[in-house]
């Protein structure tokens, strides 16, 4: 179920000058407590913020979607009902790469971060930590400045790019898997995992896997 939770809007009178909306965030976890937690922090720095709600990707897609325009932040974590690991990111970024993103993760893996950061995150917060470390990047950053711009001409971006199964593959092998391990997980043949290895070395621009590996840690 999608829940949002914002401030009354009040029309200007006539002639007035329009008010600036307030930048809105959307909270996208499968765990209910930590979206309470996360909207309470967030709305006693400034009880003006809309905080939005989500413990889906699909509900997150649809609420973007909809409310994108008064959107400036999305705290995403990466295990939900419907989005594992780096997939979930893919798929948002993929949906809508204006968005900016901080990705939430119940463990604080370097790999995972990187991939994570690679992938277009403006950061990596493990859930590990206590949610006021949420609080103080939010209140770090400018969320009423427009999301970076996207340059039209450059290549099309690596979260584009990677497949589905190229992002789970990934996901294993910055988990240290090895290519047969992989091709057990994933039902597919070693040649075909070596096959999807080679791809991500290519668009990583890497040489080796230990490269790749070690370039993301």
């Amino acid at each position: 179920m999608v829940a949002v939770t914002f401030s009354p809007y009040t029309a200007p009178r006539r002639g007035a000058a329009a008010a600036v909306p307030t930048p809105g965030i959307l909270v996208v976890d499968d765990h209910e407590l930590v979206r309470l937690g996360l909207r309470a922090l967030l709305q006693s720095q400034s009880g003006s913020t809309p905080v939005y709600e989500a413990r889906s990707l699909a509900d997150a897609l649809e609420l973007y979607g909809a409310h994108g325009a008064a959107l400036h932040l999305v705290l995403l974590d990466l295990d939900l009902p419907d989005a594992q690991g780096l997939d979930a990111l893919v798929r948002f970024r993929r949906a809508f790469p204006h968005s900016r993103v901080i990705v939430l993760s119940g463990t604080g893996s370097p790999a995972l971060m990187q991939g994570a950061l690679a992938l277009g995150a403006q950061a990596f917060l493990p859930k590990s930590g206590h949610l006021s470390e949420v609080l103080r990047y939010v209140s770090d950053h400018d969320l009423a400045g427009p999301a970076p711009a996207i340059d039209r001409a450059a290549a099309p971006s690596l979260q584009q790019q990677l497949t589905p199964r190229q992002v789970e593959i990934l996901d294993w092998l910055l988990a240290g898997k090895s290519n047969k391990e992989i091709a057990q997980l994933s039902h597919l043949s070693e040649g075909t995992v070596k096959n999807h290895v080679s791809t991500l070395l290519l668009q990583f621009g890497m040489r080796s896997r230990a490269q790749l590996i070690s370039g993301l840690r």
